[in-house]
């Protein structure tokens, strides 16, 4: 190691230690220990351009051990990224670039949102079987385009978590070989050595899962500069390099401790530890110029990397111009010719059917035109319907087609599938049974938190199950990922809404929860849509389906009516019947069809209003979920015909009955609310 190799290293750790002196919160440690990690990738392998932080074909960096965010940070600035000592002087603060964990889409250069551990870790494999799929598709014998490795730096507490048990036993099955971790070996966490909760032997369960793994020492830039040339090198298995290395390198008192894990060191020690290294200089967030050059040099080889790379690409649009063109289609996150078309031929007529089956033939219709319409289920492909059939799969070591075979994985899937989202070029899917949307939801929340255009296919929505029973009928998952801030969740009823729902994933740029059911549903008559009048034609614009507007008017019996039967999925047919009934007993009933909620927030006003028109006070939610939430329609809590409990095993025609889900129960609900809609509200509540 040279002089200035430790004097970067150690710009870093002062740097970092620093920043959350300044902020009075923040992980010192662990950027601290792991800097020379940072510093070998960085300077030593990493292509990438700190000026063109999107070029395609850069490696993948992530930290998942993202509480040390300040590590990501000092590297970006240092090597030339937008991102300026201000912003390293304002790390934590309202409105700084430096958020506490690192932010995807908030921060250049960062390509994950991390924070909630072992997330980094399951998304980068997405991120390689990304590159694998694109290097597959375009790749041509003398033009490579696609070439390039995800690296990550992960710690204790990313293998800990389940979710990296999944994720890397999926990356060691698949042999993705230009996958290179770093494993931050500081065997500290937050109460302690990490003795006290595990004893497992890392290099033994990786090897296990068909990983290379090394063994190094972490401040021995020359042995990690050889195992990483070695990952490089095997393009058979992903690579996993515990590097050991102690939290809070150089601090005195507080080094090797979980004092230096998630907390400032405190003036005093950060004094004492600029001695301890040999620090040149007093003065805070100080970097000295021979530093700065050293790492800036980045630059110019970073644009030296892309203009290479443009000058293949240019050759491989002179000798292979339809592929560039698919190329820059499929990066714009662009849309083929007659991609709709295909769409609407999968309709499969009047006879009844399970919206997941019908999911099914859109998958099937859509990947005849997006060729990079890629996924897969957690073991469920037959009863989910997201196998492409007639099409090949990933494969260890190989890719034959777009199916993705995840295994009983549904933590390890959801991440994934953000991974391949956010590397670009892909449009993932990921499906399971609703009810296991539990096992998914730190990832769907990330998801959602950085807009990852990722479908997911829930089937299997209801006590519509049946006999299966209530570990697996959901109840209380609607609410749940309607919760979620940025995720669009839409519950088709029949077989033209869920066409249209996917017609909608496919163009929406954030990510999409679909849910189906089990059950066969009619095919549902719009012979009495109401439209909005010709003055607003816009809202008629026959362009735009009517899910795609969260909720619209699919049956009105007269002009002013008494009351409003809104209902999702299954229970819309539910509400159809009730008008009939309800008509026949003259009363006006318009039933509205509310697939999405999200979508139908996002209308104007003036049409929100046309759909549940204010003068209209008596209205009646019908979904076989908790009722929660139905009231911001409704107008009242109790006008819901809902489940507030779980569920149980038996025929679904039984349950139906039982829970209430009938044409006479809805008639009989209407009939009271209209009864009672014009006691006090006081009343209302006690009937």
């Amino acid at each position: 190691m040279t002089p200035l190799d430790t004097l970067c290293i150690n710009t870093m750790r002062i740097l970092s230690a620093e920043a959350v002196q300044k902020a009075r919160s923040g992980h010192p440690g662990m950027p601290m220990g792991a800097a020379a990690l940072g510093y070998v990738l960085w300077t030593r392998f990493l292509k990438h351009n700190p000026h063109n932080p999107a070029w395609p074909d850069r490696d993948r960096f992530i930290l998942s051990a993202g509480h040390g965010s300040m590590l990501l940070y000092s590297l970006l600035h240092l090597t030339g990224y937008d991102l300026s000592l201000d912003e390293i002087r304002n790390f934590r603060q309202w409105g700084s670039r430096t958020a506490g964990h690192p932010e995807f889409d908030l921060t250049p250069g960062v390509e994950v949102t991390t924070g909630p551990l072992g997330q980094g870790f399951a998304h980068g494999v997405g991120m390689a079987m990304a590159e694998r799929y694109l290097a597959q598709q375009f790749n041509q014998s003398g033009h490579t385009i696609v070439d390039h490795y995800t690296y990550a730096i992960v710690g204790d507490g990313d293998l800990m978590e389940g979710l990296s048990h999944e994720a890397a036993s999926l990356a060691g099955h698949l042999k993705l070989g230009k996958m290179i971790y770093l494993f931050d070996d500081n065997r500290i966490t937050i109460e302690g050595q990490t003795s006290l909760a595990t004893s497992d032997d890392i290099r033994k369960r990786f090897e296990a899962y068909g990983w290379e793994v090394y063994e190094v020492d972490g401040n021995d830039i020359e042995a990690l500069t050889s195992a990483i040339e070695r990952g490089r090198d095997n393009q058979n298995q992903p690579s996993l390099i515990a590097a050991r290395t102690h939290i809070g390198h150089g601090s005195p008192h507080k080094q090797d401790s979980q004092d230096a894990h998630g907390a400032p060191l405190g003036e005093d020690e950060i004094r004492l530890t600029k001695e301890a290294l040999g620090w040149p200089h007093e003065s805070n967030f100080f970097i000295p110029t021979e530093v700065a050059d050293h790492f800036r040099t980045a630059v110019p080889r970073g644009r030296q990397w892309e203009d290479d790379w443009k000058q293949r690409m240019a050759a491989y649009g002179q000798a292979c111009p339809e592929k560039k063109d698919l190329w820059d289609l499929w990066q714009a996150r662009g849309l083929p010719a007659g991609w709709q078309a295909e769409l609407w031929k999968a309709d499969p007529g009047p006879d009844p059917a399970a919206t997941r089956s019908v999911s099914g033939l859109a998958i099937r219709a859509l990947s005849k035109s997006l060729g990079n319409l890629v996924g897969g289920s957690a073991d469920l492909g037959p009863s989910n319907n997201t196998v492409i059939k007639g099409s090949g799969a990933f494969g260890p070591g190989s890719v034959d087609g777009p199916n993705i075979h995840f295994g009983v994985r549904e933590h390890a899937m959801a991440a994934a599938a953000g991974g391949m989202a956010l590397h670009g070029g892909i449009r993932p899917y990921a499906g399971t049974f609703l009810v296991f949307s539990d096992y998914m939801r730190p990832s769907l929340r990330l998801a959602a938190l950085m807009g990852a255009a990722v479908v997911y296919v829930f089937t299997h929505d209801s006590i519509g199950l049946g006999e299966d029973g209530p570990t697996h009928q959901p109840i209380e998952h609607l609410a749940s990922l309607r919760a979620i801030p940025d995720l669009t969740v839409i519950r088709p009823a029949d077989a033209r809404e869920t066409l249209e729902a996917w017609w909608v994933a496919i163009r929406r740029s954030a990510p999409v929860a679909l849910i189906l059911t089990r059950q066969k549903v009619a095919s549902l008559s719009r012979d009495r849509q109401h439209l909005p009048a010709e003055s607003t034609r816009a809202w008629c614009d026959p362009s735009i389906p009517p899910t795609a507007r969260g909720a619209y008017v699919i049956s009105e019996t007269g002009n002013n009516p008494d009351l409003i039967l809104i209902g999702t999925g299954s229970e819309l047919h539910l509400c159809i019947e009730a008008q009939t009934r309800l008509e026949a007993q003259g009363i006006r009933a318009r039933v509205v069809s509310m697939p999405s909620w999200e979508l139908f927030e996002e209308q104007s006003q003036a049409y929100r209003e046309f759909v549940l028109p204010p003068a209209t006070r008596v209205r009646l939610a019908v979904e076989m979920a908790v009722p929660m939430g139905w009231e911001r329609y409704t107008g009242r809590p109790d006008a819901v015909i809902g489940i507030p409990r779980f569920g149980a095993s038996a025929p679904a025609s039984i349950l139906f009955q039982r829970f209430g889900f009938t044409p006479e129960n809805v008639v009989s609900k209407a009939l009271n609310l209209l009864s009672t809609s014009e006691r006090p509200a006081v009343a209302r509540a006690q009937t």
